[in-house]
């Protein structure tokens, strides 16, 4: 283990982190500007984890038991966002903006009769897979912002060189986008989803037409505030947004994810 940890450069410190005087990292600090004067989102991010006692009172004790018998080390149930498992829970119950469509699917997916992409090893896609207990790393380019996604080694590929979305894109996992500054926050476009993965743990669908918009603003060295927007008229009756925090995570860095590695579990998954 001391040798795998060692070559994932994992509290290595950071180049031009600022620091305490008794050298830790001083989270708190303005944020770093990139050549452009536009704030620097570079850096390995974790969202910023709802407490266990918060969910228990959102999703009762029925379920932290549960995930508390299975969890692995490193991706305790308090180590996600609260949205990761519900992506409409600031509706009441009963009042989620969903269509029919969706509901329909909800429903198949909440019996088990459709099971999660993610079992077979497929991606998790947006915006799950920012909301769990992997971290995310950003690099920042003049023209071109990259997200490399702990979850399923995957990447995400945001152009900032004023190009604008294809009209007609190939429905892919992730996604095309493209940002723009507006002041020191970032906007991100992106459409040219497929319909096949989930929103969230419990299975809110996702249509060809979504259209997410997402603003990153970095307003201090160790925190980012990001909030997104989801418009699906074929699943939903109309917009929602969620915001969320992503915190800095320093001297650190993603680690290879490869679901398929002695995997075992399928052969037990209903078909």
């Amino acid at each position: 283990m001391s040798g795998h940890v060692s070559a994932q450069w994992v509290n290595y410190p950071s180049p031009g982190t600022p620091r305490t005087r008794d050298g830790k990292p001083n989270l708190s600090a303005p944020a770093p500007r990139a050549s452009n004067g536009k704030p620097d989102l570079s850096g390995v991010w974790h969202v910023q984890p709802t407490g266990k006692e918060e969910l228990t009172r959102l999703f009762g004790p029925d379920l932290i038991k549960a995930a508390d018998a299975t969890s692995v080390p490193g991706m305790e149930l308090d180590t996600i966002s609260k949205y990761a498992i519900n992506l409409l829970l600031d509706f009441k119950q009963g009042e989620e903006p969903m269509r029919p469509e969706a509901a329909k699917l909800f429903g198949q997916r909440a019996q088990g009769s459709v099971r999660d992409p993610g079992v077979d090893c497929l991606p998790l896609g947006i915006p799950i897979s920012s909301l769990v207990s992997e971290v995310h790393k950003i690099v920042q380019t003049p023209g071109l912002i990259v997200i490399l996604l702990e979850v399923d080694n995957a990447h995400r590929q945001i152009y900032t060189d004023g190009r604008r979305l294809p009209q007609d894109p190939q429905p892919s996992w992730l996604g095309y986008s493209v940002g723009k500054w507006d002041g020191d926050t970032l906007v991100v476009d992106t459409v040219g989803f497929n319909d096949k993965a989930w929103l969230d743990v419990l299975g809110h669908p996702r249509s060809e037409a979504l259209h997410l918009v997402e603003r990153y603003h970095r307003r201090d060295f160790g925190h980012m505030d990001v909030e997104m927007t989801f418009d699906d008229p074929k699943m939903y009756t109309k917009p929602f947004t969620i915001k969320i925090t992503h915190q800095l995570m320093p001297d650190s860095d993603i680690l290879e994810y490869f679901c398929a590695e002695n995997e075992r579990d399928r052969a037990h998954q209903p078909k």
